[in-house]
């Protein structure tokens, strides 16, 4: 037996991302060319992360080729080197220095391959990129759609290197992730942690590994422990634990994120390799046919988003999908199963801190009976799913697993594909709940063949009013659905309009307003219903559910326009999904300038949707005069609400002739949970003004 000591300097990081060459393979006969071992004169400098289809080349369809030079890292004994991929669209193969290293299919999760044996003093990568959808490839054509003569899928095929790409350096045994697991007895957690270990030498390993739970404050680690391992050749797993120790749980409103450190050491104590990753104490349950968060009833809202914009496409920089997240929250979302496909890194770190549940899908969309029991499809949607729930499943954020969506789990086929893949799922993420997304119930799919019945809830996908008949229908629908499943929660995994069902964009957007406001009411109706999530937050390319004659475009079903310029339907959804109700009333004062304002601030109502908790929000008020001239302002902590609350500000307005005020209850994240302004000029008698003007973000009423 060896020990790690022997094996090397601490393992670290070479980022790869930035300039590299992308070539065009227009007729696929670059490797026949000898392309994956040279870079051939017509390849042209672009940035990775990046896809093709942008620009001169945004509709080609087929292989594409890029290279990268690197230097190698200084070598060591018993290193060994691995080339990282964030996520490659879609199928991929990789060639170091002329020889073919590696391969990967899927276009969403991390690969990797072992870089060591093959590296020189320079070394060239070349990545040849296939984004052709198939029978077989998930996503892929939808053949559940065939008798429409259009089976593409309802999102673009970005080609390309999408996500990060770096060179991992590590010792020949390592750290490859770990499993984190808890037990809450009140606010007291004991965690368990499965450490996933790899040696890729010939030799058993001496080692030693330490966890240390990380507090959300970053201060000292406040549990650790270690415990003497021996890393035989191949894969094998370390259980580690830590004692019951008080925590701060994980809600909405307050998203304590905790860090999990194991690292690798060396026998002199020396640390070798560390990886961390975010956890929560949370107790997410579902019974009674209902939602509970650390105990509470919750009723939530959210929307899909597509990893997709007019200057990125699928590969998007931090930049875009924080400001989109940023503007999701702002439109009060909770809960949502984010889109299709696994959702980048940064995404899911950010609905950690910022109170988001999350139910990620791999991209089965819309897939036959006969695509659904092909074995090609089943051990490629297994292989995705477990690449999915490995790489996410220490995220407090996630509350469950999807494992389809819109494909025919009402036949024995579909049924038997999500049986298989539950028990997989279960095996393993044992803790969380596992569904899909389903538009079958719409209809009336028989519940003793329809796979929803076997699902750990239900998620229904509904579009009365366009695509599932007209919206009368809804009512007789969800009674039926609450019926069929009467052992069932739902959340409304889709619901909304696009575009293509009216003359133009602006009366799209009309019709979207209605179902929002006429729909939303009716979901509360319904006891049963948890969530309902919006399809979806902005508009996104296509080759699917656009204007008739068209076969490519921007499908128009968002709040915002394909360049985030916000509908009137966004204002809608905002005050929809306020979790807040504020009764403000300026202090009456007949013909004079008032004095002050009073508000009685509410949850809604726990049959309303949404319904939880505020918990440590902050009431903030500022008065201006009619020349914007800020007069007074206050601000004031409040207590969790529960039960109403009231807020009161005065001030001296003596002489002026119009008056401002702006009142919001902003969360303890920092985002704006509701804001009214209100106005009063010189001449009115006083009291509130109720004109809804909200795309102005205030309210006036006439003059």
């Amino acid at each position: 037996m060896t020990c790690i000591g022997a094996k090397g300097a601490s393992a670290y990081r070479i980022d790869l991302n930035g300039p590299w060459s992308m070539a065009i393979d227009a007729d696929g006969k670059g490797e026949s060319r000898g392309w994956s071992a040279q870079v051939p004169a017509s390849a042209e400098p672009v940035r990775v992360p990046g896809t093709w289809n942008i620009g001169k080349y945004a509709d080609h369809e087929g292989i594409a080729w890029y290279y990268r030079h690197f230097a190698a890292p200084p070598a060591s004994a018993g290193q060994r080197v691995e080339l990282h991929f964030g996520a490659t669209f879609y199928k991929a193969r990789v060639w170091l220095n002329g020889l073919e290293a590696g391969a990967h299919e899927g276009g969403h999760t991390e690969w990797w391959i072992d870089a060591t044996a093959h590296l020189r003093a320079d070394n060239l990568i070349a990545v040849e990129i296939d984004n052709r959808p198939g029978l077989t490839s998930i996503p892929g054509y939808a053949m559940s759609l065939r008798r429409g003569g259009n089976v593409w899928y309802d999102w673009w095929h970005y080609g390309g290197i999408v996500r990060d790409v770096w060179l991992s350096v590590t010792g020949e045994a390592l750290i490859r992730r770990q499993h984190v697991r808890s037990t809450l007895t009140g606010q007291s957690a004991a965690i368990s942690d499965t450490i996933i270990l790899e040696n890729h030498g010939s030799a058993a390993v001496s080692a030693r590994l330490r966890i240390e739970l990380l507090p959300p404050d970053g201060s000292a680690p406040a549990q650790s422990a270690e415990q003497e391992v021996s890393i035989p050749p191949g894969e094998t797993t370390a259980p580690l634990s830590l004692p019951l120790t008080p925590v701060k749980l994980w809600y909405i409103d307050l998203p304590n994120v905790y860090r999990v450190r194991a690292s690798l050491l060396d026998k002199d104590g020396n640390v070798a390799q560390t990886i961390e990753d975010n956890y929560g104490f949370r107790r997410i349950e579902i019974r009674d046919r209902h939602l509970y968060l650390n105990g509470e009833r919750v009723r939530l809202t959210g929307m899909a988003r597509h990893e997709d914009s007019p200057w990125e496409g699928l590969a998007e920089s931090p930049g875009t999908m924080l400001h989109d997240w940023r503007e999701m929250k702002e439109l009060q979302v909770t809960l949502t199963r984010p889109v299709h496909y696994p959702q980048h890194p940064f995404i899911l770190d950010f609905a950690d801190r910022n109170g988001i549940l999350l139910i990620p899908e791999i991209p089965m969309w819309q897939f036959s009976e006969a695509q659904m029991s092909d074995p090609r499809v089943i051990a490629l949607a297994k292989q995705m799913m477990t690449e999915m729930i490995e790489s996410a499943w220490n995220h407090p954020a996630i509350l469950g697993w999807s494992v389809c969506n819109e494909s025919e789990t009402n036949t024995p086929g579909g049924r038997a594909y999500f049986d298989l893949m539950y028990k997989l799922v279960k095996g393993l993420d044992p803790d969380r709940y596992v569904s899909y997304a389903d538009n079958q119930i719409a209809g009336g799919a028989d519940p003793k063949v329809n796979a929803a019945s076997v699902a750990d809830f239900v998620m229904m996908n509904e579009y009365f009013g366009t695509w599932s008949g007209p919206e009368e229908g809804l009512a007789a629908s969800l009674e039926r659905a609450g019926r069929d499943y009467p052992d069932k929660m739902f959340i409304i995994s889709e619901f909304g309009a696009a575009s293509l069902f009216a003359p133009d964009r602006r009366s799209g957007d009309a019709l979207r307003q209605h179902i929002i406001e006429s729909q939303m009411a009716l979901f509360r109706q319904y006891d049963f219903i948890s969530g309902a999530l919006f399809w979806c937050y902005q508009d996104y390319k296509s080759h699917r559910n656009l204007r008739p004659g068209m076969t490519s475009g921007e499908v128009e079903m968002g709040l915002v326009d394909e360049n985030r310029q916000r509908n009137p339907s966004y204002y809608v959804w905002k005050r929809e999904s306020s979790p807040a109700v504020v009764d403000l009333r300026w202090t009456e004062r007949p013909w004079q300038p008032p004095t002050g304002f009073a508000a009685k601030i509410s949850r809604q109502h726990e049959h309303f949707i949404p319904s939880y908790t505020l918990r440590s929000y902050r009431a903030e008020w500022e008065l201006r005069s009619a020349d914007g001239t800020l007069i007074d302002q206050g601000a004031s902590e409040l207590p969790d609400i529960g039960p109403p609350h009231d807020v009161t500000g005065t001030w001296d307005a003596k002489g002026q002739r119009g008056l401002r005020l702006t009142f919001r209850l902003i969360r303890p994240t920092g985002y704006v949970a509701f804001q009214r302004t209100m106005a009063w000029w010189e001449g009115q008698s006083g009291g509130v003004t109720v004109e809804d003007m909200e795309k102005q973000g205030y309210e006036i009423p006439p003059r």
